[in-house]
């Protein structure tokens, strides 16, 4: 099997500069411990919340490979607000598998949402925004989600490579866990101009300006016969505006 290719690695003072010169950033995990002012016990605090996802019964490829939860946010002035529970809505333009229809998923649970690193991650992100496109509120979707290879093959993005239909994404590597695949893909959104690497280090963070590039990933295996394995992410999108649905 071919050695994954690493990524690109950015740090805080080069952050913005690497999103405005190709569309995104990739952060190793010592830098996301900076933006979040925390340790590294602070970000494993939060990582029981993904070892009780419910079975995301949206799938319209018929799999039972993918379990999440989703909750929404507002980001203010360094300020985070949880928003009222709400489904998730995409449009078809920017998800041809699952747009277009209303997805109700659990909620992040409050032990998860209580842990200081949760708020802190939000705010980081949401100073990036900020210095990109000017100060504002963002409107935060948070998607925890857990690919599984039970089945024998799970795959972190059905929909293909796509948009998110949002300005920003940020999709933190949780874990992987006896797996093999999983290989991030990002391409200009208007042109031929593409990377391929792995996400392979625990709150590692790819952030996307999504309106410059399209991402996906590619399926995950079980990395042996003996028993399966998953991958755990943290998807953040911020929007300027209104969540999406609302406008």
């Amino acid at each position: 099997m071919t050695a994954p290719f690493l990524p690109p690695l950015s740090d805080a003072r080069r952050v913005l500069d690497d999103v405005r010169a190709r569309g995104y950033a990739v952060l190793p995990a010592a830098e996301v411990l900076a933006l979040a002012q925390a340790r590294p016990e602070d970000l494993r605090a939060l990582e029981p919340g993904w070892d009780e996802l419910p079975p995301d019964d949206y799938l319209r490829d018929g799999g039972r490979y993918r379990s999440r939860r989703h909750s929404c946010f507002v980001v203010d002035d360094g300020q985070v607000q949880q928003a009222p529970h709400r489904a998730h809505w995409q449009s078809l333009d920017y998800n041809a598998l699952h747009g277009g229809m209303l997805r109700m998923f659990e909620p992040v649970a409050p032990d998860t949402v209580a842990v200081p690193a949760w708020a802190a991650l939000l705010r980081g992100i949401g100073q990036w925004c900020s210095a990109l496109h000017g100060r504002q509120p963002w409107y935060v979707e948070a998607h925890q989600f857990r690919i599984d290879t039970a089945g024998g093959i799970g795959r972190p993005t059905p929909e293909g490579a796509h948009r998110d239909g949002v300005d920003f994404v940020a999709v933190i590597l949780v874990g992987r866990h006896g797996i093999k695949g999983g290989e991030t893909r990002v391409f200009q959104a208007e042109g031929p101009d593409g990377q391929r690497f792995t996400l392979l280090e625990p709150w590692s963070l790819l952030f996307l300006d999504d309106t410059r590039v399209i991402h996906e990933s590619t399926p995950i295996q079980p990395a042996s016969d003996d028993a399966p394995g998953h991958r755990d992410t943290l998807v953040l999108t911020f929007r300027a505006g209104a969540f999406q649905g609302d406008d």
